[in-house]
């Protein structure tokens, strides 16, 4: 049974992790106030995922994300990790077109304070990973769905149900496994795939395996922050599982907020400030004048 005292996750503590069977938590984050959270309550790695192209940023695909974004989040995100290690997801077409343009992307993500990055592929990635790994880079590798190919298999689709060897085939994604493990990925995260086939993938390699709609048999379990959170309302897959129902709970509270601001209920008496020279202030007028409130989050500097 884990600690109740959260430790430093680092890349050689997974493998340990895997060793020993015990699971390894994923979440995703985007900003320093949700990173502050998931961190303090003692996950394992947090993600700061393309996936914030649609919940972020809109977008019906992860397609559209630049590094730059993913650099700025990046930033926000590892200004609160205290214990939990780092991921950046590398966007599409910042690794794919040379193995030197991937080595300058990961450096990017890994100098705004990553300690990891992720990229997505098998067999035909195999090159650009070990080559990033070579620099000491760790990277985490990422088959089965792969979002950033959403045009290639006409949509978020269930892969390797079929066989065949053909690509999304079962025999192809055990192929893209086994070229990540041997190109020196410390992790791969296995997508949207059947629960028997993540099963054999977390037996046939070395390294950890952490599973998003691909069964209980992986080494770790990753969903998206706001998913697991019941943020996004709309958005319900048979993979996810919400532990709270925060997307209704901020709605209740801004349609409170809105009544009694029109009601001039709020701002009350005690919310107000004095031109009385002798009131005093003992609350902070801004977030700048605060310390963090999240147990583990670093000093915000300005």
């Amino acid at each position: 049974m884990k600690s109740s005292i959260p430790t430093r996750t680092t890349v050689p503590s997974l493998l340990d992790r895997k060793n020993s069977k015990e699971k390894i938590s994923v979440l995703t984050a985007y900003d320093f106030t949700m990173a502050s959270l998931i961190d303090s309550a003692g996950i394992d790695i947090i993600l700061v995922g393309d996936s914030l192209g649609c919940v972020i940023q809109g977008k019906t695909t992860t397609i559209g994300v630049e590094l730059e974004e993913m650099i700025y989040h990046t930033k926000c995100v590892s200004k609160a990790i205290k214990n939990a290690l780092l991921v950046a997801d590398m966007p599409f077409m910042s690794y794919q077109i040379s193995p030197e343009q991937a080595i300058e992307s990961a450096g990017k993500l890994i100098k705004a304070g990553a300690a990891a990055v992720k990229l997505e592929g098998g067999v035909h990635m195999a090159k650009t990973v070990s080559r990033i790994t070579e620099i000491d880079i760790p990277v985490m590798g990422h088959i089965g769905l792969t979002p950033q190919s959403y045009h290639r298999m006409g949509g978020n689709k269930v892969q390797g149900k079929s066989s065949g060897g053909g690509a999304g085939s079962r025999e192809k994604i055990i192929e893209d496994a086994v070229a990540l493990e041997k190109a020196g990925v410390f992790c791969i995260v296995i997508e949207s795939v059947p629960s028997d086939l993540a099963q054999e993938i977390t037996n046939l390699v070395s390294v950890p395996t952490i599973g998003i709609g691909a069964g209980a048999g992986c080494d770790g379990q990753v969903l998206v922050g706001q998913d697991m959170l019941g943020m996004c309302l709309d958005f319900s897959p048979r993979f996810l599982k919400r532990y709270a129902e925060i997307g209704i709970t901020v709605k209740s509270a801004v349609s409170d907020f809105i009544k009694e601001v029109k009601e001039g209920v709020f701002p009350a008496k005690e919310h107000s400030f004095s031109s009385d020279p002798g009131a005093s202030n003992p609350n902070p007028v801004s977030h700048f004048d605060k310390k963090p409130i999240f147990g583990n989050a670093k000093s915000l500097k300005h």
